[in-house]
C-alpha cells in the first residue's frame, strides 16, 4: 500500500449495514475505520426481520450460530379484518434451504456485529462524524468531528456512506434521491402483551371502511422473549409531527413519544382477543418514504443500505438489502485495493445492485398498499423473493454465458445450498454452506463421476490461478453420487466430497462434467463443461480485469453536504 492514506476504507455510519461492510473487509484484511455520530448504540427494535439469505451470508462468515441463539423464528402471519381472521400467511421455504426467517431486535443484531468485528480488530469510533470529504483520482481526503469538538483530516482510499435516510455522504455526493412519501404517520412500539397467541407468528390487523379503505391498523411483529412484540399502528392526532427535516420523510421522528395508553388503546380496537400490554421499553413516530439514488457511487465514494434506498418495513427488506449492498461491495474492494482486480470492478457495484434496489422498493410500495397477499405471483415464489433467495445478476456484467439447461443455476443466481455431502473423514454428511463457511475468496466447484476428470479440471484451474497471480481460488472436487470410485484421487491436498446424497445434482443440475465458481458473496460467477474450464476462468478472471479510467474528481472539497 502506498504511504500517505491512513486506512485504506472510511465506512460512515456503524448500523448493521455499516458493520457488516467492516466485517466483510476486514475478514479480508482490509484495512479500515469505522465512525457512528451517535455515542452510544440506540436501544430501538427498528429493523427486526432476518431474511434467510441475510443468515446464509453470515453463515459464510461464521456468525449464525450466535444470530440463531439470539432470535427469535419468524413462522408466519395471522391475519384479521374486522374483528376476523381472514387469512394465515405461512411462511414455508422448500427444505433444501438451510435457515427460515427469524426476528431479532436491531440493537442485537448491531451487538452481534459490533463483537465480531471487535474481534477482527476494529473498534466503532463513537460519537464521531463525517464534517466533510473531497476526492481526487487517487484518493479520499475526509475531515471527522469528535464527541470532543476536536476535528481531524485524514486521506483513505475509499470511503462508503452506511450514514441512513439522512445520509451526509449522499449529499456530499450530489445524487439523485428520486421518490415521495407516504402520507399517514405511525408510532412504534416494543411492549409486552399477555394473550396467548400462536408462537412464532406476527399479526396484521386491519379495520376497513365502508368505502374498502384502512382506516384502522395494528402489526406486531414477535420480538426474543416471553410474550413480547413490537408493535405498530396508525398515530393518534395528538402525536402527529408532520417533521420533514431535510426532505426526507423517513424514520423515527421527534416531538411527543406515545405512552403505553396510546398503544392498548389500539389493541382494545384491532387485537384479535383481549390483551394487556406492558412493559413499554421504548416508542417513537414514524414516517415512511420510497426513494432511491440515480447512481449507487461516484468515483471513489459509494453508498450503502438506507443511505441508497429507503422503502416500507413490508416484509423487513430494508436491512437485509443492505447488507447484501455491503456484501457485494466490500468483496469488490478488497480485490481492487490488492491489486488482484482493475479498478473497473466496482463498477459493477452499481451495476448489480442498483437494480436490485429498484426491485425491492417497487415491491414494498405496491405491498404496503395492496398487501402480499395480493401479489400476483404463486405463494412459492412470493415466499422465496421476500427470503431474499431469488436475488440475480444474470443480468450484470459479471455473468458469464449461461451453460446446461436454463432453469438451472446460472451465473448471476444464487449458488443454492444443499445437503447429503459426505467424506470419509466425517461419520455424518456435511451442507455446502459447511464447505465454503469461512472461505474469504472464490471457490471453484468441479463436478464429476469419474476422478480423472476432476483431476484434469483441477489442474486447469491452477494453472490458470497461477498465471493470474493473487490469492488462488479454492478448488472442491465433488463426485457424483453413482460413482463407482471410492476416493477422489486429485493430485494436491484438494477438499473432496461425495454428492452421496445425489441433492447437488438435483439443484445444480450439472449437463455432464460441471464446474461451478462461487463468488464470495454467494453467487455463481460462471457455470462451465469442465473440458472448457481454463477458458471459463479466464474470461471470468478477464471481467474483475477490466481497467477503467482514473475515478472522476468531485469538487475539490465539500465544505457543507449538498441539499436534496
Amino acid at each position: 500500500m502506498s504511504t500517505g492514506f491512513s486506512t485504506d476504507v472510511l465506512i460512515v455510519g456503524a448500523g448493521p449495514v455499516g458493520l457488516s461492510a467492516a466485517a466483510e473487509l476486514r475478514r479480508r484484511g482490509v484495512r479500515c475505520r469505522l465512525v457512528d455520530r451517535l455515542p452510544a448504540r440506540l436501544p430501538y427494535a427498528k429493523a427486526v426481520g432476518v431474511q434467510p439469505r441475510t443468515l446464509e451470508i453470515w453463515d459464510r462468515m461464521g456468525l449464525a450460530r450466535a444470530v440463531m441463539e439470539a432470535a427469535v423464528p419468524m413462522r408466519g402471519q395471522l391475519i384479521h379484518v374486522n374483528g376476523q381472521e381472514r387469512g394465515r400467511i405461512e411462511l414455508e421455504l422448500p427444505p433444501e434451504v438451510p435457515y427460515g426467517f427469524a426476528a431479532l431486535p436491531q440493537y442485537e443484531t448491531e451487538r452481534l456485529l459490533e463483537e465480531y468485528v471487535a474481534g477482527l480488530g476494529t473498534v466503532i469510533e463513537r460519537g464521531t462524524e463525517l464534517v466533510s470529504f473531497g476526492q481526487d483520482a487517487d484518493g479520499v481526503t475526509a475531515r471527522l468531528r469528535a464527541a470532543s469538538g476536536a476535528e481531524e483530516e485524514l486521506r483513505v482510499r475509499y470511503l462508503i456512506g452506511c450514514d441512513g435516510a439522512h445520509s451526509t455522504v449522499r449529499k456530499g455526493l450530489g445524487l439523485g434521491f428520486v421518490g415521495g412519501a407516504f402520507p399517514e404517520e405511525y408510532m412504534l412500539g416494543d411492549v409486552e402483551a399477555d394473550w396467548d397467541m400462536p408462537y412464532g407468528y406476527g399479526i396484521r390487523s386491519l379495520h376497513v371502511a365502508e368505502d374498502g379503505s384502512t382506516d384502522d391498523l395494528l402489526v406486531c411483529i414477535p420480538l426474543p422473549g416471553k410474550g413480547r412484540y413490537r408493535m405498530s399502528m396508525t398515530v393518534p392526532p395528538e402525536l402527529s409531527t408532520h417533521s420533514d427535516g431535510d426532505g426526507v420523510a423517513h424514520g423515527l421522528e421527534g416531538g411527543r413519544v406515545p405512552e403505553l395508553s396510546h398503544i392498548q388503546a389500539v389493541v382494545d380496537r384491532l387485537a384479535p382477543v383481549p390483551a394487556r400490554v406492558s412493559e413499554l421499553r421504548w416508542s417513537s413516530v414514524f414516517r415512511i418514504s420510497h426513494r432511491i439514488v440515480d447512481r449507487y457511487g461516484e468515483g471513489r465514494v459509494f453508498v450503502a443500505g438506507d443511505a441508497a434506498h429507503i422503502h416500507p418495513p413490508t416484509g423487513a427488506q430494508g436491512m437485509n438489502t443492505g447488507i447484501q449492498d455491503a456484501c457485494n461491495l466490500a468483496w469488490k474492494l478488497a480485490l481492487v485495493l490488492r491489486g488482484e482486480a482493475g479498478p473497473g470492478l466496482l463498477g459493477s457495484y452499481d451495476a448489480e445492485r442498483r437494480p436490485v434496489g429498484e426491485e425491492v422498493v417497487g415491491r414494498t410500495v405496491r405491498h404496503a398498499r395492496q398487501g402480499m397477499e395480493a401479489d400476483p405471483d404463486d405463494p412459492a415464489t412470493v415466499m422465496l423473493r421476500e427470503a431474499q433467495l431469488l436475488v440475480s445478476y444474470r443480468d450484470g456484467p459479471l455473468a458469464a454465458h449461461p451453460y446446461g439447461p436454463e432453469d438451472a443455476p446460472q451465473p448471476g443466481d444464487r449458488a443454492p445450498d444443499c445437503a447429503g455431502l459426505t467424506t470419509h473423514l466425517a461419520a455424518y454428511p456435511l451442507r455446502l454452506l459447511d464447505v465454503l463457511r469461512g472461505r474469504t475468496g472464490h471457490v471453484v466447484l468441479l463436478y464429476a463421476d469419474k476422478a480423472d476428470e476432476l483431476a484434469r479440471a483441477a489442474e486447469a484451474v491452477a494453472v490458470v490461478a497461477a498465471a493470474v497471480g493473487g490469492d488462488r481460488p479454492t478448488v472442491v472436487a465433488l463426485l457424483a453420487r453413482e460413482s463407482d470410485d471410492e476416493r477422489v484421487q486429485v493430485r494436491g491436498a484438494l477438499p473432496e466430497y461425495r454428492d452421496a446424497g445425489g441433492e447437488f445434482a438435483r439443484l445444480y443440475r450439472p449437463d455432464g462434467p460441471t464446474g461451478f465458481l462461487v463468488r464470495p458473496d454467494g453467487q455463481l460467477g460462471a457455470r462451465f463443461p469442465l473440458a472448457g474450464t481454463a477458458a471459463a476462468l479466464n474470461g471470468y478472471l478477464a471481467a474483475l480485469s477490466v481497467p477503467t479510467a482514473a475515478p472522476a474528481a468531485a469538487p475539490a472539497a465539500v465544505s457543507e453536504p449538498t441539499p436534496l
